[in-house]
């Protein structure tokens, strides 16, 4: 979901009114897809970011830059050699396409003013920053070569080319009367496919917009509308024309909050939807950028695909231990057609029978007991190959206990890996959980060093009575929360048998208060596997009965003398609370 070129043009205006004139200060990659650039503008700093997450490809003003890594990549470095104290000289769209471009002013050497652009193509998968003077690529966010697209390559040093125009009428600078005309010749395609294919930069939000407009169906073909349909349909155009000229940024909600549509105009209200209005289009796309969840915290998706990807052969591993140790069961079986054979080993001749039939020498009531045999060696060869079976076996149920036992450990550690991944929303969250993974082995990297003041702090809240409560993020905090942070009378509580964050209720070495006690279970629930459950059976303690066995992973523990509260998460209760936190 994505603003179509259409109403990209507000955008761009929006942009151009704002930021032109103004110096960049500061350039920032806050993750793999955003750049954030630092405009000083007099009396006011200004923030642009730029997002090509396919998902919602943007480019707005936010109120408040992201964290950023450590380390700055290659290409934020290389943008901040170039354009860094450049002036903003225009900002421009490509037609009505989803292409802005910032011509941005630097001074080079001897005095002289170079003029530098910086072009941002919007456009889903396929988005892309590009930095480009006279013509020439100086460098892109990313290297599209032949062996990409066929159509156009973006490379260092390479001619900068846009993609292919398209041949449609401009709504805003067109005849309406050669749109209607152009739309008659369709045939029997859809009308919202025809619009978009007719009227430039319309996407599908604003070709079904003036099907609304209409009064007519997105989905009836061309050819089945008549004069009347015609003219409404040119009414409709006009009407959305005289919109753009009083721009009312909005987004469409579904029954479930999710976005349905976003443009630069006041959109139809629906049947079972909710319509949102903005003041700016930046306002509209900061909050669409939080509803769709645009932003990525670097490494967060690489880390859960590859926990997830360990949690599925850990689990397709113990399946298979399970099998092996129902197989090893058999050895008692084993030994009993052994014994069997020694006694009556000289009833029967070597090589003469596949099997024998016998009464079972452990059955009470004379039960016959079938003993199959190998005719290829003799009767006491068989007995000993039953013992060795049995002695195989056996050591198999020992071994294989113990490694099934290794791989549900491992699996534990793995979903409370997955769950600190969940409540992880700054850099220095993943940064640990990164050096948890490599330190068990399963990323295999180099453990990287970390600057003392940029490590990450525990969840810390406040309740209405005065208590303090700290929820770890990860093990490695879970782990310093329980074990070098509380204080032996403090409570200690964990979700029971599900992955989740410990947490700690402070009591001052008094007894804590039902509210507070509550509430720092609902926290546990809520910071669990178990979120949005209910009846969460949560596990509580002193810290003092909380152990750590020898050799264990990061966040597992021991604890004895336990309660057990049942909670439901009370959503009014918790906000005020959760909001503690998002306001630091």
């Amino acid at each position: 979901m994505s603003l179509d070129g259409f109403s990209m043009s507000i955008l761009a205006r929006e942009l151009a009114d704002t930021l032109t004139g103004g110096r960049i200060d500061r350039i920032n990659q806050p993750n793999r897809q955003s750049i954030v650039l630092g405009i000083r503008q007099p009396g006011q700093n200004l923030l642009l970011c730029i997002n090509t997450n396919a998902g919602n490809p943007s480019a707005h003003l936010i109120e408040t830059a992201p964290e950023n890594p450590a380390e700055p990549p290659a290409f934020v470095m290389l943008l901040r050699k170039h354009l860094e104290t450049g002036r903003i000289a225009a900002v421009r769209q490509e037609g009505r396409d989803r292409i802005l471009h910032i011509d941005i002013d630097i001074i080079a050497g001897g005095g002289r003013i170079v003029t530098r652009t910086l072009t941002l193509e919007l456009i889903g998968k396929y988005s892309n920053i590009i930095l480009h003077e006279d013509g020439i690529i100086t460098e892109a966010l990313r290297r599209i070569g032949e062996n990409t697209s066929r159509v156009r390559t973006v490379y260092k040093g390479l001619p900068y080319t846009l993609p292919p125009a398209q041949d449609k009428c401009d709504l805003l600078t067109g005849s309406i009367t050669d749109i209607i005309a152009r739309l008659r010749t369709t045939g029997d395609a859809k009308l919202s496919q025809a619009l978009i294919g007719a009227v430039l930069g319309f996407g599908p939000v604003s070709a079904k917009e003036v099907c609304y407009l209409a009064g007519l169906a997105p989905g009836i073909t061309v050819d089945a509308l008549d004069a009347a349909d015609l003219d409404a349909l040119g009414t409709a155009l006009t009407e959305i024309h005289t919109m753009m000229e009083h721009p009312a940024p909005s987004l469409r909600l579904d029954e479930n909050g999710k976005v349905t549509a976003m443009a630069a105009f006041s959109l139809s209200t629906l049947p079972r939807t909710t319509r949102l209005s903005y003041p700016t289009v930046s306002a509209l796309m900061i909050d669409a950028d939080r509803r769709l969840g645009s932003y990525v915290i670097p490494d967060r998706e690489r880390f859960r695909r590859l926990v997830r990807t360990e949690l599925a052969r850990a689990r397709e591993k113990y399946g298979k231990l399970d099998a092996e140790i129902a197989a090893a069961e058999s050895a008692e079986e084993q030994r009993i057609c052994a014994d069997n054979l020694m006694t009556y080993q000289y009833q029967y001749r070597d090589h003469a029978d596949d099997a024998i039939t016998v009464p079972n020498i452990y059955s009470e009531t004379g039960e016959m007991l079938t003993i199959p045999l190998d005719r290829r060696i003799g009767i006491i060869q068989n007995m000993q190959a039953y013992y060795k079976r049995y002695d195989k076996l056996k050591r198999a149920q020992h071994l294989l206990a113990v490694q099934q036992e290794q791989c549900a450990a491992r699996i534990r550690h793995l979903e409370s890996i997955e769950a600190s991944l969940d409540s992880s929303v700054r850099l220095a969250d993943i940064a640990e959980i990164q050096d948890e993974l490599i330190t068990s082995g399963y990323l295999h990297e180099k453990l990287p060093k970390r600057s003392k003041d940029r490590r990450a702090r525990p969840f810390s809240f406040t309740t209405p009575d005065g208590a303090s409560i700290l929820v770890g993020k990860n093990n490695a905090q879970n782990d310093a929360l329980t074990f070098k942070t509380a204080a032996p009378s403090d409570i200690w509580l964990h979700v029971r048998d599900i992955p989740g964050s410990h947490v700690i209720l402070r009591t001052d070495g008094g007894a804590p208060s039902e509210q507070a006690l509550h509430l720092a279970a609902q926290l546990a629930a809520h910071f669990s596997k178990a979120r949005g459950s209910s009846n969460v059976p949560v596990d509580y303690t002193a810290v003092r009965f909380i152990k750590k066995p020898s050799g264990a992973v990061p966040g597992f523990v021991r604890f004895i003398n336990e309660k057990t509260l049942f909670v439901t998460e009370d959503e009014e209760a918790l906000a005020p609370i959760l909001a503690q936190e998002s306001a630091e």
